[in-house]
């Protein structure tokens, strides 16, 4: 992609079984060989149970609900950087039934571990708003460190701040919100999105102002290295990352790069490239998992890949102007939706052929849209990771 000599030169590497070793950050712990990543791990205690091992997004298929979403108002919450509100849309009729102006900079709205609650988070005067998905209404608000993005470990025994500004996770207690730990990421630039590894033991964030990503040890609370893309951009590099669904690899859109990068299921390194489109952001998994939906931010569309080969199935563009940012799919896996950036407005796309559902106007800054309920067991966070 717009570098055919660094694909030619990475497939050769590959095809001799050669790579040097992956960067590292002075005082992390140093990347594992092939050989030593290879092993499968016992999963993390206390996370429930991958029941197959070829899909981990298999209990999170079409309509398959938990208790808790079950009992839980069908709405889309989307949260704005600029107005500072969260508006509730009701899925059924396109209309928004509520709008709360909740203050400072809301970044993403996140269904908690048990997905009994949903937070909208704000780092600019940190804290989260938790929203009771029964009823759609905000309760008080908890102070919590610059949460720009939020996720739960797999065992959902700490909820993590992902603190941009300050360049570090903070671990909470999830139920009493009292302060556990602090994991430093000095070297990770724009650390925002993350996703993690079948067994729970490791998760990936990326950095999007370093061109790189964080490696983070789970249950030792720690970092173990930095991965670097083949091409470093510095300013809107890597965004949204997600888990193949046979944990092979993590796909990686980086917007600079206008698609996605290829990282090794162990998280040692790149392994390609995939080209989408102008400003790569966001990636979502179709209900049986697929197909992976890459939005497009800058280009107005949404790339269609095949999941587990990375193949481009489809590319559906968005008619008129459009910033498609992000979001998730419906419950039923019929409809995708998305925030519009830059435009005050919320896509709802068919999944069936990527037709242009509904467009609709909201307030400035629309970002981390959560569609709920979502199937799953459990969820890791940022706008409905479930699994």
């Amino acid at each position: 992609m717009r570098r055919p000599l660094y694909v030619l030169l990475a497939l050769a590497a590959l095809a001799a079984g050669c790579s040097g070793p992956a960067p590292t950050t002075p005082g992390a712990s140093p990347a594992p060989s092939a050989a030593q990543a290879a092993p499968a791990q016992a999963g993390l205690p206390g996370m429930p149970p991958v029941a197959d091992p070829g899909n981990v997004d298999a209990a999170a298929g079409a309509n398959m609900l938990s208790d808790a979403a079950r009992a839980a108002k069908p709405l889309v919450y989307v949260p704005h950087t600029k107005s500072g509100e969260v508006r509730v849309i009701d899925p059924g009729t396109f209309a928004t039934v509520g709008t709360y102006r909740l203050g400072g900079e809301l970044q993403h709205v996140v269904p908690a571990w048990d997905m009994q609650t949903l937070y909208a988070t704000d780092d600019t005067t940190n804290k989260i708003t938790p929203f009771d998905p029964r009823t759609g209404l905000p309760g008080r608000n908890i102070p919590v460190e610059d949460p720009y993005n939020m996720y739960f470990t797999p065992d959902g025994a700490s909820a993590i701040s992902v603190a941009e500004a300050r360049r570090e996770l903070v671990l909470y207690d999830p139920h009493t919100w009292a302060r556990r730990a602090e994991i430093p990421t000095p070297d990770c630039a724009g650390i925002d999105h993350a996703d993690f590894t079948p067994d729970g033991r490791t998760a990936v964030f990326t950095c999007e102002f370093a061109g790189r990503v964080a490696v983070v040890d789970i249950p030792g609370r720690r970092l173990l290295r930095m991965v670097d893309m083949p091409v470093r951009h510095t300013m809107m590099g890597p965004q949204d990352i997600k888990l193949a669904p046979d944990g092979s690899v993590f796909y990686i859109a980086d917007s600079e790069e206008n698609g996605v990068w290829v990282l090794d299921g162990a998280a040692t390194r790149v392994l390609r490239e995939i080209p989408t489109g102008a400003g790569a952001h966001g990636l979502y998994l179709s209900r049986d998992a697929r197909d992976l939906y890459v939005t497009n931010r800058h280009d107005g569309s949404v790339s269609v890949l095949d999941s587990r080969t990375g193949a481009t199935k489809a590319l559906w563009r968005i008619p008129g102007k459009a910033s498609p940012d992000m979001g998730n799919v419906s419950a039923d896996g019929r409809t995708l939706w998305l925030s519009g950036r830059y435009d005050r407005e919320v896509y709802v796309l068919s999944t069936d052929d990527g037709h242009l559902i509904r467009r609709i106007p909201v307030g400035d800054g629309p970002h981390g849209l959560c569609v709920w309920p979502q199937p799953g067991r459990y969820s890791l966070g940022h706008t409905g990771i479930t699994r």
